[in-house]
């Protein structure tokens, strides 16, 4: 059984969608740096993460990096009011 060219394009292509993300939540959360081990917990500030990476991500009211405007967010009430007001 031979591999496709295209096949073996998408496996590459969506694992390393998976890595990009997975590289953006430790730098930017330190995910692999929590301490929270027990029960659901993990499992929750994962969404949690990734809820506010999206939101994150999507907001086009400031041209900063996802790190920095994490940043923005925490020290500016408005700014992160905005982010918050932005999600459906």
């Amino acid at each position: 059984m031979g591999l496709d060219a295209k096949v073996a394009f998408n496996a590459v292509r969506s694992h390393w969608q998976v890595e990009s993300m997975h590289w953006i939540l430790d730098m930017t959360f330190r995910e692999d740096e929590s301490r929270i081990r027990k029960d659901r917990g993990p499992l929750v500030f994962n969404v949690l993460r990734k809820i506010a990476m999206t939101m994150l991500k999507k907001d086009e009211s400031k041209k900063a990096s996802i790190n920095r405007k994490r940043k923005m967010a925490c020290l500016d009430d408005d700014f992160r009011t905005s982010l918050l007001n932005s999600m459906p």
